[in-house]
């Protein structure tokens, strides 16, 4: 198999996230998120975040516990999904708001951390009218 050593035509195979307990993270990711579980192997949880592989794990040393870069999940009605997972106990930083007008639709975001204090955020391309 021929692989290209030129990231910019590669795909995101995996995106790894720190977790202080991972029973907590799993079970947010899990049931307030709905990602669907893969496996959980010691240390470690693997969930596929559309089609991407997404791991929680806990830090091997000081150096590598930190908080995570922001996920950015796309929605379609980021509405209905601000309302669906805050009643699933998801704690919003505020309501979904615009962040830039577009030629052709409206981009919206709003932000919330997980059960490790990492920043995550729900993302739609609202269509102008």
């Amino acid at each position: 198999m021929d692989y290209s050593t030129d990231l910019g035509s590669s795909s995101l195979g995996q995106i790894a996230i720190n977790a202080k307990d991972l029973d907590r993270a799993t079970t947010f990711y899990r049931d307030s998120l709905g990602l669907k579980h893969l496996f959980t192997v010691p240390k470690m949880a693997f969930f596929d975040c559309g089609g991407i592989r997404l791991m929680l794990g806990l830090a091997e040393s000081p150096e590598f516990d930190h908080a995570s870069s922001v996920l950015y999940f796309a929605v379609d009605d980021i509405q209905k999904t601000f309302e669906t997972l805050s009643r699933r106990g998801v704690h919003f930083e505020g309501k979904p708001h615009l962040i830039a007008k577009m030629e052709t639709y409206d981009l919206w975001m709003a932000f919330f951390r997980d059960s490790e204090a990492n920043l995550l955020s729900v993302m739609s391309n609202v269509p102008r009218r």
